[in-house]
């Protein structure tokens, strides 16, 4: 099982995240570059990557995730707001590249008005303009809530998105549990017959990250508030709507043995996570 955390680069950077990483005892872990809400970025010399590097080898820990920042929003109808997703995109993926990871999570982007189909239709333009045929890196499309006006709350978006991709197989697919619970699949009940509907519609191959969040909302509700997990009423951020058993059940499914798993759970206060404690919770054996 492959199972780890959002942990920080702020310090020796991928070192820094590492040791982290390590303190939880995960054996994965997710990086944002640097901060997700805006461009500024340490050089790469200054990422202490080497250093990373052979401290996960010490320690067993392997498959860096890197997550885009939100500020990227391919289905922009604004040519600005296009153009710098498009450039900042392409730094990051040599970024991702640079400190050995073989994921870049991307939200896919919000239409803003302009429709999905208009929508999709300029993420894929989009990809098409950043993704090379020799490129390592992968995109990988986020599945989302739907909230406000996004893409890809829909498997039907994911298979429209991919279809539409040149070199399609420099993108894979992050399953997001809090997100897919919004959206409206019914992940606590049947998550099989989720993965089936998933499978005849994109391809069950194309999923290489989970997200493993719990919810705060009920099914359907996309609002995309995600919740520490099984947290009952007395957790301070509030009652987990997805539950410790479904999500027990998805990091152990067949389906996901040896896909990374990050938790994306919220933190109590500025200075408290459960990410340990759930990791804890979700390796044990029923």
């Amino acid at each position: 099982m492959k199972l780890g955390s959002h942990v920080s680069m702020s310090g020796k950077g991928l070192l820094s995240a590492a040791q982290e990483a390590y303190a939880y005892d995960a054996n994965t872990f997710m990086i944002y570059t640097g901060a997700p809400q805006n461009t500024r970025r340490k050089k790469i010399e200054d990422l202490f990557i080497q250093e990373g590097k052979d401290f996960m080898k010490e320690k067993g820990i392997a498959d860096i995730i890197v997550h885009a920042p939100y500020i990227i929003n391919l289905a922009s109808a604004k040519p600005a707001t296009l153009k710098l997703a498009v450039d900042f995109l392409q730094t990051e993926i040599e970024r991702t590249e640079a400190i050995g990871s073989n994921h870049i999570i991307l939200h896919p982007g919000s239409h803003v008005g302009s429709g999905e189909e208009e929508g999709i239709r300029k993420i894929i333009k989009g990809l098409n303009e950043i993704i090379y045929k020799d490129q390592k890196v992968k995109i990988t499309l986020e599945l989302m809530a739907g909230k406000g006006t996004e893409i890809n709350y829909d498997f039907n978006h994911t298979a429209k998105i991919i279809d539409g991709i040149k070199h399609n197989d420099k993108i894979s697919v992050c399953f997001d549990t809090c997100h897919v619970h919004d959206a409206g699949y019914d992940i606590v009940n049947d998550f099989d017959g989720v993965l089936e509907t998933f499978d005849k519609t994109v391809g069950l191959d194309w999923i290489e990250v989970y997200h493993i969040n719990g919810s705060l909302n009920p099914r359907g509700a996309k609002k995309d508030r995600h919740a520490n997990i099984g947290a009952d009423e007395n957790n301070p951020k509030g009652k987990d709507q997805i539950g410790f058993d479904a999500l027990h059940n998805i990091v152990h499914h067949e389906a996901v043995k040896g896909k990374p798993c990050i938790l994306e759970t919220p933190w109590l206060d500025k200075k408290t996570n459960l990410y340990k404690e759930e990791i804890a919770m979700l390796r044990k054996k029923k």
